[in-house]
């Protein structure tokens, strides 16, 4: 994912639509993934296209040097890049197939020492996300000193521009809930957490410590 360049694919979505179930069901990760997130990726080629000079750069290189982009699509990168990267990690953090091949759990380890429990780090990460005023994430990362934070973000924005690494997140843009949950955007933020994959998690926080 990271790696990728110019120009970017819908990479196929690794476990079935329905594997979420009852959760978020398989319209919403058709739409989500199919319609949502290729929407992102195509706006975003659509502008590199007459770009040359940045089709080389990666998603991680693109969203950490936004302001060596000319003014007139800087914000356009911003939130298509931002849309792709963001889509990308939380349909990979909810993977319900994937088992890591590490015997400890690091993460899981560092959640603990940083809010005693797992329990009370999901508490506090449910209110923050229910804080969200509007479209955002809120996502758990690491700072230049490796501690975790959780931290919200408006929009497509993402953590990376503010050099923090992203481990995981929640989208509670509407369309992420809205075919199953109406209005209650709570009760989806409740049951997300049920879906996150901590041994994904946990590859994503090693590759970044």
């Amino acid at each position: 994912m990271l790696e990728e360049t110019y120009p970017f694919k819908l990479s196929k979505l690794e476990y079935p639509y329905n594997s979420l179930e009852p959760y978020i069901t398989e319209e919403i990760m058709y739409y989500h993934h199919d319609k949502h997130l290729k929407t992102y990726i195509d706006n975003l080629n659509n502008i590199l296209q007459n770009y040359p000079i940045y089709q080389k750069l990666t998603l991680k290189q693109i969203l950490t040097n936004l302001y060596s982009f000319p003014e007139e699509i800087r914000e356009k990168i911003k939130n298509n890049a931002g849309g792709v990267y963001n889509h990308n990690l939380y349909f990979k953090i909810i993977n319900p197939y994937f088992v890591s091949k590490n015997e400890d759990n690091k993460l899981l380890t560092k959640i603990n020492e940083e809010y005693k429990t797992l329990d009370n780090f999901l508490d506090i990460f449910k209110n923050m996300a229910k804080s969200v005023f509007g479209s955002g994430y809120t996502f758990l990362v690491l700072d230049k000193f490796n501690n975790l934070k959780l931290i919200n973000r408006a929009n497509q924005n993402t953590p990376l521009v503010n050099n923090l690494k992203p481990i995981l997140l929640i989208d509670v843009w509407e369309h992420a809930y809205y075919l199953k949950y109406k209005n209650l955007r709570d009760e989806y933020i409740n049951n997300f957490v049920k879906l996150i994959n901590f041994d994904i998690a946990n590859e994503e926080y090693l590759r970044n410590i």
